[in-house]
């Protein structure tokens, strides 16, 4: 049914949404002089992690970035391996002829640093990064798609946030709600009305690889 599966990252490979803000917290709580909440660190999300860290503490950018790669590569064991199932199934969907690609709003370096925790930084054919400037998985999901020779009715978007719907509808391809992170909007991610909703890898993987 489909020949080219891509992937958001955080909260859809693993689980690694509350490494994001606990890094965040701990490279900008130095150049604050207040305590700051997950909810106004998740309100910057979109751009990658460098836009973050611009609009947290603009005046401290260069320190705070810095900060932040080695807070989250120093936070992996909170989620040491990606979710259950993850590698099999692009094991699976590789043998089976599909393309796997990611796509993500995160930065290259942060991505880099999941990637080789994971095992996984050769199961992509492509990798596709946010930007500081603002949000591009549309960009991104349609570059994929253009230069993998991927019609977009041949292509499936699995993600779990409520952008990650949007961006795919934007992008004109079908999306999978992946509901299995630990950071998860449920009832926003309904009201878009994604294609398919699956709560675990396992269904997720009955969708692509039906038996």
């Amino acid at each position: 049914m489909y020949k080219t599966l891509i992937y958001d990252f955080d909260g859809t490979i693993g689980d690694t949404l509350p490494i994001c803000i606990a890094a965040f917290k701990k490279a900008v709580t130095p150049f604050l002089d207040r305590d700051i909440s997950n909810e106004e660190i998740v309100s910057t999300f979109g751009p990658s992690e460098e836009g973050t860290i611009q609009a947290l503490i603009p005046d401290h950018f260069d320190e705070g970035i810095h900060a932040y790669w080695q807070a989250y590569k120093e936070l992996q064991y909170m989620a040491p391996k990606a979710f259950d199932g993850i590698q099999q199934l692009l094991d699976d969907t590789a043998r089976a002829g599909f393309q796997n690609i990611l796509v993500t709003g995160k930065a290259r370096t942060s991505a880099d640093i999941s990637l080789e925790q994971y095992g996984l930084t050769k199961d992509f054919k492509m990798i596709l990064t946010g930007s500081p400037k603002g949000p591009n998985k549309p960009e991104n999901i349609v570059k994929a798609l253009k230069e993998t020779g991927t019609d977009a009715s041949d292509a499936l978007y699995v993600g779990d946030a409520p952008s990650d719907i949007t961006s795919a509808h934007a992008a004109n391809i079908k999306i999978a709600a992946a509901l299995w992170g630990s950071i998860i909007e449920p009832e926003k991610v309904a009201a878009l009305k994604p294609d398919y909703t699956c709560h675990s890898v396992a269904e997720f993987r009955k969708i692509v690889l039906p038996e």
